[in-house]
C-alpha cells in the first residue's frame, strides 16, 4: 500500500508493556495451564479467577513497563494507525451520508493476554472485536502467523484483518450485531449459520474500505490479491484442513475460503455498503 508513516493513532491503546494481573497470583505456569484449558474446552477458564469481587486479578496491571519492541514492529504500529484512522474516516463519511452517527472504535494492542469487555483476550484467539467496549483486540504477533502458518503475506493482507474487525464495529453501530445475537438466542440451531453471514458481511465491509483506497490510488499492484489470499486463508474449511480435523461444515462460524474471498471481492468492486447484504439469499 502507498501510505505515509505519521503518528500513532489516538484511537490505539498500547498495552504491550503491561503485565496481565493474573500472572502475579498464578505464575507463568498456572497462566499457561489456564490458556491450554480455555483453548481445549472452548471456555474462558480465566474468568474463574474473577469469582466474587476479585476482578482486579483479571485487569491489566497498573504497573506498565516500557514496551520491548523492534524497528519493524514500530513500523507495523504506525501502519495499523494509518489503516485504522483511514478506515474510520471512510466509514464516518459513509454512515453520515446515511444518517447514522459514527462513533470511533479503539484498538487495543497487547501481548499474550489482556482483559476485554468480552472476557479475557488471548493471543491464541486471534484478532477480534468486542461490541461491549467497542474495541478491536490485536496481538501484532498474529501477522507472523498469518504469513507463516496461513501463507498470506503482505501489507494489504494485514490491512484486511483490521478492516474486517472494524466491519464488526459498523455492524454494531447500525444494529446488525444486536439483531443477529438476538436471533441466535431465539434459534440456537441457526447460531452458526447466522455467525457465518455476520462474518461474511464484515469481509464485504472490509472490501468497501479497500474500494475507497483503490479510488484514491493507495493500492500497489498485487495488493488486492494479498487481501483475497488472506480472506481465503482464514476460511473455516482451510483452518480445519490445516489442523488435520477434516472439514465439518456444520461447525463453520466464519465461512469457507471461497465465500470469504467472494464477499471481500464484492465490497472491493462495489464500494457500496448496501451491496453487503449477506442475510438475503445465498452466500456463495
Amino acid at each position: 500500500m502507498r501510505w505515509t508513516p505519521g503518528r500513532v493513532s489516538s484511537d490505539i491503546e498500547d498495552r504491550r508493556g503491561g503485565r496481565f494481573g493474573g500472572f502475579g497470583r498464578l505464575g507463568i505456569g498456572g497462566f499457561l495451564i489456564l490458556l491450554i484449558l480455555s483453548a481445549v474446552f472452548h471456555r474462558d477458564f480465566f474468568s474463574l479467577l474473577g469469582a466474587g469481587n476479585d476482578q482486579a486479578a483479571l485487569s491489566p496491571s497498573a504497573e506498565s513497563g516500557p514496551v520491548a519492541t523492534t524497528p519493524a514492529e514500530d513500523t507495523l504500529v504506525l501502519f495499523m494507525s494509518f489503516v485504522l484512522d483511514d478506515a474510520q474516516q471512510t466509514w464516518d463519511s459513509l454512515l453520515t451520508q446515511r444518517g447514522v452517527p459514527y462513533t470511533h472504535a479503539r484498538m487495543m494492542l497487547f501481548r499474550d493476554a489482556v482483559q476485554s469487555g468480552c472476557g479475557v483476550a488471548q493471543s491464541a484467539m486471534g484478532p477480534f472485536y468486542c461490541p461491549t467496549d467497542g474495541r478491536i483486540y490485536l496481538d501484532l504477533g498474529f501477522f507472523n502467523e498469518l504469513k507463516q502458518r496461513f501463507g498470506a503475506p503482505g501489507d494489504f493482507a494485514e490491512a484486511y484483518v483490521v478492516a474486517h474487525e472494524l466491519g464488526h464495529h459498523i455492524q454494531e453501530l447500525v444494529g446488525t450485531e444486536q439483531q443477529v445475537r438476538q436471533a441466535q438466542q431465539q434459534n440456537p440451531a441457526d447460531a452458526n449459520a447466522l455467525s457465518v453471514r455476520l462474518e461474511l458481511q464484515a469481509d464485504c465491509y472490509a472490501g468497501v474500505w479497500g474500494h475507497s483506497t483503490k479510488q484514491r490510488d493507495l493500492l500497489d499492484p498485487g495488493d488486492v490479491n494479498e487481501g483475497l489470499a488472506a480472506a481465503a486463508a482464514v476460511g473455516d474449511d482451510r483452518i480445519q484442513q490445516s489442523a488435520g480435523e477434516g472439514v465439518h461444515p456444520e461447525s463453520f462460524t466464519h465461512g469457507t475460503a471461497a465465500e470469504r474471498a467472494h464477499w471481500l471481492q464484492r465490497g472491493l468492486r462495489s464500494g457500496n455498503p448496501a451491496d453487503c447484504d449477506t442475510f438475503s439469499g445465498p452466500i456463495d
